[in-house]
């Protein structure tokens, strides 16, 4: 049994984004994988919501700040701010609705244009559950991710399949990302100083090594 952790007690903290158009289940997959909870009645989010849960990678402890957003175009002004550090992303379309998938082109687009190129994304097909009322396929959304190069995943928030294998293959996915990162640095330990940001990229980054509340700013 491992020895319990306090909820400040993590050693990396990733920022990750939920993007898509409205209604296809951001709030629901984020609540889902953070609280276990599906509301049916979930209206749709007014600006911006975050969640944190913590995961565990290997032998460390990640801890996932996980930004949700509305995909209203009315909220689109927040966009810098929002993306700025997320080091992965879901980008979540709706299996019902074919509109939302044909938009996912235009989200992976203005994702990469706020983010750097090493972000980690995972194309979602959520509400995976209403069979009968399919819209896209499996088959259409795969070779999209595929030319894309981007990782993808069916889910439903409602019947929680496949949520927490989203989430943490992304997780999963970044601290290779990172760890890479931290090895090219090499061992000199001025060049990480411990409790810093680790900066991905170029961009500016909350996400950090054990700097504990460093998302207050």
């Amino acid at each position: 049994m491992a020895p319990y952790r306090a909820e400040d007690d993590y050693d990396y903290l990733f920022k990750v984004v939920l993007i898509g158009d409205s209604g296809v289940g951001k709030s629901n997959l984020l609540s889902r994988f953070t609280r276990n909870e599906f509301n049916n009645d979930s209206k749709s989010t007014i600006g911006v919501e975050f969640a944190t849960r913590s995961v565990r990678v290997d032998d460390k402890i990640v801890k996932a700040q996980i930004w949700d957003t509305a995909g209203q175009e009315r909220y689109r002004a927040i966009t810098s701010a929002y993306y700025r550090g997320a080091v992965g992303a879901l980008l979540v379309y709706d299996v019902t609705r074919h509109l939302t998938f044909e938009n996912v082109e235009r989200w992976l687009k203005e994702l990469r244009d706020h983010t750097d190129s090493n972000i980690v994304i995972m194309l979602v097909g959520n509400k995976a559950d209403l069979r009968h009322l399919r819209a896209v396929s499996a088959e259409d959304a795969t070779a999209f991710a595929e030319r894309e190069r981007t990782f993808f995943m069916e889910t439903s928030a409602l019947e929680s399949l496949n949520v927490e294998n989203a989430f943490t293959q992304v997780l999963t996915q970044t601290y290779r990302v990172v760890s890479r990162k931290a090895l090219d640095i090499g061992d000199d330990p001025s060049a990480l100083p411990k409790g810093q940001t680790i900066n991905v990229g170029t961009k500016d980054d909350v996400s950090a090594v054990k700097k504990v509340s460093c998302c207050s700013a």
